[in-house]
């Protein structure tokens, strides 16, 4: 069979994609304490590496993996979950699929096209881990967070102008919001019932979620003296805070990043403009000076 040196290129960038990905599975299931997803894991790590000895045969080359990539996806599995990663992974897969699909002329690129499908059937049913259980209490702590403490410390930058009384006045507000927040979770996962959510860990995880939101847009009013200089670093964090967190969720779950950022950042401004509005014409119209 005659291959192009072109084709012969792409092999081999194909080959040390699978003996990277091997490694990569084979690290995971080392880590993953759930014995069936472990032996899924291994399995497909075992099949990539047939995939390498496949594009081995027609580049005739042996081939080193990526280590920096092994090492992300391994450190990205430790710090965001085995969920996440592989979600992430997933994406590679869908290509490795589609580039060994236009292969029609070479029945091993057809038959690891459809070992590709396959392994993205498996991945997608893969994992189901305890942190994505409480992702609907993070997003109540954090979308409640970012909407309602972003509105709270624009209002109060006019309201009151001084730095140092903002982000005491925001403090206060958000550790006591973060309860309340905490509290109520506590009570509407223990009044639905559901067996596999504990509402005393649902309670921590909104909690939690909506402290660190707190603390992060805060940190501006107590580090800087200009408020509105502050105000704006809060706004930026928050448009951060809001694409990290959408960003993940959006590969673990598998949905439309660009939809759930524009969604809750509109919203989170649009309440902190109102807010900010608000603070003028409250500080105007009652001739109230802090």
């Amino acid at each position: 069979m005659n291959i192009s040196k072109q084709d012969i290129e792409k092999f081999i960038r194909f080959q040390r994609n699978e003996i990277t990905e091997s490694i990569v599975y084979e690290r995971l299931a080392s880590i993953e304490k759930d014995e069936n997803n472990r032996k899924v894991l291994h399995q497909i790590a075992i099949e990539e590496k047939s995939h390498y000895e496949i594009f081995k045969k027609y580049t005739g080359k042996d081939v080193i993996p990526d280590r920096q990539r092994i090492a992300r996806f391994y450190f990205l599995a430790h710090i965001l979950g085995i969920t996440f990663t592989i979600k992430l992974m997933e994406s590679s897969e869908k290509n490795a699929h589609h580039n060994y699909d236009k292969y029609t002329n070479i029945p091993d690129l057809q038959r690891l096209a459809r070992d590709e499908e396959v392994h993205e059937q498996k991945l997608i049913s893969l994992i189901n881990e305890e942190r994505l259980e409480y992702m609907g209490s993070v997003v109540l702590g954090l979308n409640d967070a970012l909407v309602e403490f972003t509105g709270a410390l624009a209002g109060f930058t006019l309201a009151l102008s001084d730095h140092r009384l903002i982000a005491l006045t925001g403090s206060i507000t958000g550790i006591a919001a973060a309860l309340s927040m905490a509290s109520s979770e506590y009570l509407s996962t223990k009044s639905e019932g559901d067996v596999k959510k504990r509402p005393v860990k649902a309670a921590v995880y909104t909690g939690i979620a909506y402290l660190i939101t707190v603390a992060a847009l805060v940190a501006p009013f107590i580090l800087i003296s200009n408020v509105i200089l502050a105000l704006g670093i809060m706004l930026t964090m928050a448009l951060i805070i809001i694409a990290l967190f959408n960003y993940y969720y959006s590969v673990a779950r598998g949905e439309s990043f660009r939809k759930r950022f524009t969604e809750m950042a509109v919203l989170s401004f649009s309440v902190a403009g109102i807010s900010f509005l608000i603070g003028y014409a409250l500080k105007t119209f009652t001739g109230i000076d802090a």
